[in-house]
């Protein structure tokens, strides 16, 4: 069974945590206002909803989701075709060590939700809730 580096031992750093949200912010900030040199992506609105990093800082995975959920393989697509100008201006307006090489993957968090809700909603769960 593969093991997830991000459930395993005692989690993220404060670190971790902190310079994630960072990236978080200053990402959404640059999308957000069409900060970047291609018409395609700042035509797009784009969810930063989490990024995590390495322990070392080194890789950034940010979870994105356009708005409405519609779109997302070309979302993705557009924001690996602009990672390299994206890493230049985190790196420049976070004044970091390393800019950390910027990976992407779509936020899954609202469709675990919707399950979560299913499942509450079925007859045997809210019978062992009741109880």
């Amino acid at each position: 069974m593969a093991k997830n580096r991000f459930q395993d031992g005692p989690g993220p750093s404060q670190r971790q945590l902190r310079v994630g949200e960072l990236i978080r912010r200053t990402l959404s900030d640059v999308l957000a206002r069409g900060d970047v040199h291609d018409p395609d992506l700042n035509r797009l609105s784009i969810t930063v909803g989490e990024v995590r990093t390495s322990p070392d800082l080194k890789i950034a995975t940010a979870y994105v989701l356009p708005l409405g959920g519609k779109g997302q393989d070309d979302v993705l697509g557009l924001l690996a075709r602009n990672k390299g100008e994206l890493r230049r201006v985190i790196g420049k307006k976070l004044s970091l060590k390393f800019s950390p090489d910027l990976r992407f993957q779509l936020d899954r968090t609202f469709d675990r939700l919707d399950e979560t809700r299913a499942m509450f909603e079925q007859d045997a769960v809210r019978r062992d809730l009741d109880e």
